[in-house]
């Protein structure tokens, strides 16, 4: 690392964190410039969160130095780290919803007026010192709207109002990206970079590597808690930093298997939902991984849980080995042999509240009980084979969920569904938001179950994991199946020109696929 205090704002060497026995972070070190974009990557587990609320004031460190502008800093709480000028923009903010959004951006300092109203809230004031915010961020935004409503990436916008308002001189982007649309990550991409141009300080934490490479200046790597090396973007690569990640050579991140493909599971004919999608019409056989392609927003997340019996539609026939799957009837859907670990785990997958082991029983509790009792032991019993299949990483099977990192909860929810011992696996958006260790292992099982026979209809937004992983790709685009391509005819430019053309796949092509 360098060492040039003179336009460093945070810089942090070698500080450690641990809770009792646990070490979260052993030797934590970054350097972070002014006018500058620094990306913060590593594996679950690194520390970067650790690191991250040391930063923000949450966490009081163990030991090591942190400087602020060159001088010793050391914050007991986060109002002290807010009045110093860090600021902290999370992947899902929490804004009062029932509040405006300028109410939001001055909560507990709102504009008294003058004089007679000195001891009055200014509310023109202060919309327009909200409308001065977001003209100056280049974004629209009604400032006297609810929050209640209002996107994530908008959300992020008004976080970011608000950091500017207090004059932060360092802003923390945690994930931010996660859960917004390609013209809502170029949008906060815009506003970031103006940021920087400003003279401010960022520090940018993503799993994506073509947005670290696309958006940042330097970044440094972390892994098992600990500094391991700073690079400028221009002057390193992918490969470079999966090996510093992960500490090991990750030669194929998609690890696929030939596999024998065998009879259709699932036929899914003239499917409709009014708005939603159109006639559509597919099959998922025995030992094939299907990839679900399109843009955010295409309706393929809606297709699945159509096809689970989640959401409804208004006519067509979803069959799973050859017996009909009722409209709207997960449970029917289950009995039949289906599986479906939603897009977002933990609202969707996860119980965070329960135990692991309580998560991996929820679907085959009913199984379980003697007399009518389910017992701990017997809970433990029928799911330490999965939890030691996917080797999620926990201390005991009785460990509270929301403790886990994201991807071993990712893991948990996939072995939920697997000891259920289905026929046909749909996964939606598998890696989202894991580290490229995990999404190696997640890849491997994929391909792993497919082996064995299992069918599996995989959603992705990360065209390369769909390229990787599928023996065929359906691409959505408006609600239609606009192609059906082998793996071998798969391109990057067939599946987005696909994605971006509304022209549904000719019926031929359609009644063909049903009959072979």
């Amino acid at each position: 690392m360098s060492s040039d205090l003179s336009t460093a704002t945070l810089q942090l060497r070698d500080v450690s964190k641990s809770f009792g026995p646990v070490v979260a972070l052993r030797s934590g070190s970054i350097e972070v410039q002014a006018g500058s974009i620094h990306a913060l990557v590593g594996e679950n587990g690194a520390g970067k969160s650790t690191l991250v609320k040391i930063v923000s004031g949450l966490y009081r460190r163990d030991s090591g130095s942190m400087l602020l502008d060159g001088k010793p800093t050391d914050f007991g709480s986060t109002a002290e780290s807010k009045a110093a000028g860090v600021a902290v923009i999370y992947q899902e903010p929490t804004l009062f919803p029932d509040l405006s959004v300028t109410e939001n951006i001055f909560m507990g300092r709102q504009i008294l007026g003058s004089g007679i109203r000195g001891r009055r809230i200014d509310r023109a004031a202060m919309y327009a010192q909200t409308e001065r915010l977001f003209k100056g961020l280049g974004v629209h935004i009604d400032p006297r709207r609810p929050a209640l409503g209002l996107s994530i990436a908008d959300q992020q916008i008004i976080e970011i109002a608000k950091a500017i308002s207090l004059d932060a001189k360092l802003l923390i982007m945690d994930e931010p990206t996660a859960a917004l649309s390609g013209v809502e990550v170029e949008r906060l991409f815009t506003v970031a970079r103006q940021l920087r141009d400003e003279g401010r300080a960022i520090v940018f934490i993503s799993h994506r590597f073509d947005e670290v490479f696309a958006l940042c200046d330097t970044v440094t790597v972390m892994r098992d808690g600990s500094y391991i090396g700073t690079r400028p973007i221009a002057e390193t690569t992918v490969t470079e930093m999966v090996n510093l990640m992960v500490g090991r050579e990750v030669g194929d991140l998609f690890p696929k298997q030939d596999t024998e493909i065998g009879d259709a599971v699932l036929e899914v004919e003239g499917l409709n939902s009014a708005g939603v999608f159109h006639e559509v019409s597919f099959t998922v056989r025995r030992g094939e991984i299907v990839g679900l392609a399109g843009l955010v927003g295409a309706g393929r997340s809606e297709i699945a849980r159509a096809v689970f019996g989640v959401d409804g539609y208004d006519r067509g026939t979803v069959r799973m080995n050859g017996a009909t799957v009722p409209a709207r009837n997960p449970r029917a859907a289950i009995k039949l042999g289906m599986a479906f670990v939603p897009e977002d785990r933990r609202k969707q997958g996860l119980v965070t509240e329960a135990s692991v082991a309580g998560n991996i029983a929820g679907v085959i509790r009913r199984t379980l009980t003697t007399g009518g009792l389910l017992t701990r032991a017997a809970e433990n019993k029928a799911v330490a084979g999965w939890a030691g299949r996917l080797e999620v990483k926990t201390s005991s099977l009785d460990m509270s969920a929301k403790t886990m990192s994201g991807g071993n909860q990712q893991k948990v929810v996939i072995a939920k569904w697997l000891a259920s011992n289905p026929d046909l696996l749909i996964i939606d958006e598998p890696t989202r938001g894991i580290d490229v260790g995990t999404k190696a292992e997640v890849h491997r099982l994929i391909s792993e179950l497919a082996g064995q026979g299992m069918a599996i209809l995989m959603i992705s937004s990360e065209l390369p994991e769909v390229l990787g992983m599928a023996d065929r790709v359906l691409v959505v685009c408006e609600g239609r199946l606009t192609a059906d391509l082998s793996r071998a005819d798969a391109t990057p430019e067939r599946v987005m020109r696909a994605a971006t053309t509304s022209h549904p796949l000719p019926s031929a092509s359609r009644s063909q696929e049903m009959a072979s």
